[in-house]
This record gives structure tokens, sequence and C-alpha cells, in this order.
């Protein structure tokens, strides 16, 4: 459904991204962010549906500052010896460009959301605390909350965790909904990851479901 295409940041950095386009006119535009494994096949497939739900939608490689053209569909414990490597390497202060980036893209069909899952959910959060020129965020499951917890969000913002996440204890969660009582936090039957169908013993349909579609909602609601 989708195009494998190219976006250039501010910086005149060329990265790698997928973006897919519903039939007709867009409602609005989506940035989807990735998990620490690339825009694989599950990643695309989120920019899939939502260009079926009528959004110019786009998601860019954010680890190719990192290893150019990285993806992988390799979700064992030794691919999480490369991705530990890579993180260490990660510069906080070149996402937000990338990010920008794929927002310029989207753009083209007016507002634009963004969301994002494990990695991508706390570069949701972040996003949303920049602005980047989005109008609203929907993450999921962003590790790490405590390191970014007094980020003021400058858009609608929600965020997805599951109840089971032994990487996101619930006392974390509850410390974010606390400082920031503005923002939709909600809580499924889930572990961590419970939105990747290609990884079935994290995989819970009923959760996602659930979140996916207050995702929907949030963004008819913010966008269009």
């Amino acid at each position: 459904m989708g195009e494998r295409i190219k976006l250039t940041a501010s910086d005149g950095f060329v990265l790698n991204g997928y973006r897919a386009a519903p039939e007709g006119k867009p409602r609005a535009g989506v940035v989807v962010i990735q998990e620490v494994w690339g825009v694989n096949s599950w990643v695309r497939s989120v920019v899939d549906r939502y260009a079926r739900h009528g959004y110019l939608a786009v998601a860019p490689a954010m680890f190719d500052r990192l290893d150019m053209g990285y993806e992988s569909e390799n979700y064992g414990p030794d691919q999480f010896v490369i991705i530990g490597e890579m993180m260490k390497r990660f510069d906080n202060a070149t996402a937000p460009l990338d990010v920008a980036a794929a927002v310029a893209v989207a753009a083209v069909a007016g507002k634009v959301g963004i969301t994002g899952f494990c990695f991508g959910g706390r570069v949701s959060w972040q996003a949303a605390g920049l602005g980047l020129g989005l109008s609203a965020a929907s993450g999921y499951y962003g590790g790490g909350i405590l390191g970014y917890i007094d980020l003021e969000p400058k858009i609608p913002t929600e965020m997805h965790y599951g109840d089971k996440d032994t990487g996101i204890p619930l006392e974390q969660v509850e410390a974010l909904k606390a400082r920031h009582p503005g923002v939709g936090i909600h809580v499924y039957d889930g572990v961590h990851g419970f939105c990747n169908s290609d990884r079935p013993q994290n995989f819970n349909e009923a959760a996602c479901r659930k979140a996916s579609a207050r995702s929907l909602e949030f963004f008819h609601k913010h966008l269009g």
C-alpha cells in the first residue's frame, strides 16, 4: 500500500522513510515513530493502517544516523545486544530534526499528529514537548518516563501503557499521571509491546484494539 521515500532534515541529513496515502483526499497527517527494530514490516503495517483510516501517514527511519537503512525482523535476544549498542550512540539532539522532516511531508494533508511505540512512544512524548508543528500526540509504552517527566506537552497528548510492563512499572505511570493531570494516561491489560502482532508472546489483541480505537478517536478530535 505504501512506498519507501527519502526525507531531508533541516541540517541536510537524508534519511529513509515509509509513506502511505489514503484513497481520495486525506483527512490529516500522522507521523508514526518506530520501535527499536526500525521501520520494519510491523511499523509499515501501522502506517498502512492509518492510511486506510484516511490519514497521510509517514514513518521516518530514526536510526539512519546510526546505521543507514537499519531495520530488523529479529526480535530475539541477540538483536537486543545490537540495539543496546546503537542506543548508546543515539543522539536526542538530532532526533527532533528527523521527526520534523516527516512532519513536513505529512503536513501537506493539513494538521499532523504523532504516534509511536516503545522507543517511539518516548520520541512522541518528547515531540509533544517541542511542538514541531504537530497538533496531537498519542504514544505507546514510552520507556524511561521519569527521565522526562517534567517535559510539558505543547499539544493535546495521551499515552498508553500495559499494567504488566516490567520495564515501566505502574508506579512510574502513576507518577506521570500525577505530574500531568491534563494528559490522558491509559492503562491496559498487557505487557510491554502489547500492540505488536509480530511478537505473539507480547501481543494482546483486545488491549491493542482498545488502545488503537482510542488513538483514532483522539486524532479525529484534534486533527480532523
